[in-house]
């Protein structure tokens, strides 16, 4: 942040969160119990109150146009409200204070200060309310399921215990397009490479008949899942934005690398657990796993979650939660996995470097672009370096990013296919296009190309577009397609 006389910046950042259900106060005075969850706590019961019940007001107020759809947000100077009503009666409020610059004035006046309210997109902000949802259900149910079990107090203990320490990890500065999509990034493979990882799988749910459900990664990419596409969507986002950066190594190149080796007959083995023991030889080791919620055809099934990891690939394995796991188990696994995980591994990132090698050194291309397909979730960027839950390091300007999130707005209003070009006032060109459920944004850096030259580039771009091979959340082969 500047100091002195030079302006400051402000970007966006929560002022509240709360849950509330409005059957559980209907009478004057029981108010506060509507209230499930609020952040901040410490903010005083009135003010809880009152921001509850104008939220309720409001979205009572809008539902007398629109009974079927209720108001989503609400924009002032200051902040920015979203709602989302994820199960009958509960609602999700989240506050956003608007991005602002404050300027200094002369003479000891206090600074004058300007929100910047329109560089806040609410198909953004909305996503992420809707992600804190998905996240909180994914590892404890839906919010009905709590008051069935234990009553409105078991909810809010569940509120409590998950949101405190979820609503850290928000970071809404580094928010933009990707959030929108909750895309999955997947691994290109060859045919050969993939049916072994195929045979893997296969090998080890017949041999751990207690397996469920696999999915297999690589360098944080998905490569094989066998659970349905929102479920794995939501459980992608946890494993790449919190479980794997928690328990980042060196990423290791072949097989006869040093780190940490343990002998399993006579080949090296890097398999560990990420879930669950720490060390399979401590005595006091615990066998707990985390569970989680994902739709089965009676509603939902609870599973423990194994995560298992040599070097660049991850292997997850869903067991039915009433099933105990021992010490036993946990070592059959480590045996079966570990050496087969770590081979596979070796043969991925070799195959990878053979195929970089014969497409020769990467040039520095004239454009960028983040491409999305509504039918299998697959996503790909180039324009985002690094994208985490605290970090996105994007390679364009954010005044860039604000064009593909508004054009992204544009497209979300109707259904037919549609193209976009916009030239920003930095030269550079953007295009989005949306056709057959794919969604396409580029950025072109050619500041003397007119409207048809621009129009003509992009048409060879999707012309040089390469078919690669990958497999969709539901396990069964699509084709995306990806730049070179």
């Amino acid at each position: 942040m500047a100091s002195g006389m030079q302006e400051k910046q402000y970007t966006p950042s929560l002022l509240s969160f709360f849950i509330y259900n409005p059957t559980f106060g209907p009478r004057e005075g029981e108010e506060e119990k509507k209230i499930l969850f609020y952040h901040p706590s410490d903010v005083e019961k009135n003010e809880k109150i009152r921001n509850v019940g104008l939220c309720e007001a409001i979205v009572q107020f809008t539902r007398t146009f629109c009974p079927t759809k209720p108001a989503k947000s609400l924009h002032t100077q200051k902040n920015r409200q979203f709602f989302f009503e994820p199960e009958d009666n509960f609602w999700i409020v989240m506050v956003v204070r608007n991005p602002m610059i404050e300027k200094p004035n002369k003479d000891g006046k206090p600074p004058t200060v300007e929100y910047q309210e329109e560089e806040i997109l609410d198909t953004v902000y909305g996503a992420v309310v809707k992600q804190c949802y998905s996240m909180y259900k994914l590892f404890n149910g839906t919010f009905g399921r709590a008051v069935e079990a234990g009553g409105v107090e078991m909810l809010i203990q569940k509120l409590e215990k998950f949101f405190y320490r979820y609503l850290q990890t928000l970071h809404l500065q580094s928010c933009d397009l990707l959030d929108v999509f909750g895309g999955i990034s997947f691994f290109p493979l060859d045919k050969m490479t993939y049916l072994k990882i195929q045979s893997f799988v296969n090998r080890v749910e017949e041999s751990l008949s207690l397996i469920k459900y696999t999915a297999f990664l690589y360098n944080d990419q998905l490569i094989w899942s066998g659970l349905e596409q929102d479920d794995m969507r939501i459980l992608y986002k946890y494993l790449t934005t919190s479980l794997f950066p928690r328990h980042s190594e060196p990423e290791l190149a072949g097989r006869d690398s040093p780190l940490r080796p343990e002998v399993a007959g006579n080949l090296l083995h890097y398999g560990r657990f990420l879930t669950g023991p720490t060390n399979l030889k401590d005595p006091e080791a615990k066998f707990r796993f985390p569970k989680i919620f994902v739709s089965a055809e009676d509603g939902y099934e609870e599973l423990h979650l194994i995560v298992y990891k040599a070097m660049s690939a991850a292997a997850c394995f869903m067991i039915n939660a009433s099933v105990e796991l021992t010490r036993e188990f946990c070592e059959q696994l480590d045996g079966l996995v570990g050496p087969q995980l770590t081979l596979l591994a070796s043969d991925i990132c070799e195959q990878f470097t053979i195929n970089r090698r014969i497409s020769g050194p990467e040039k520095e291309p004239q454009f960028k672009f983040i491409y999305f397909n509504h039918m299998n979730l697959a996503e790909k960027s180039t324009i985002h370096m690094r994208k985490t839950a605290s970090v996105c390091l994007t390679s364009v300007h954010p005044d860039l990013m604000k064009i593909l999130g508004d054009i992204n707005c544009d497209f979300s209003r109707v259904d037919e296919d549609e193209e976009i070009i916009v030239k920003a006032m930095t030269d550079y060109w953007v295009v989005g296009k949306k056709s057959d459920q794919r969604e396409l944004y580029v950025i072109l850096n050619q500041k003397n190309a007119n409207l048809i030259e621009v129009n003509e580039e992009v048409k060879r771009l999707c012309a040089t577009f390469t078919t690669l091979r990958t497999v969709n959340t539901a396990g069964y082969h699509d084709s995306i397609s990806v730049m070179q």
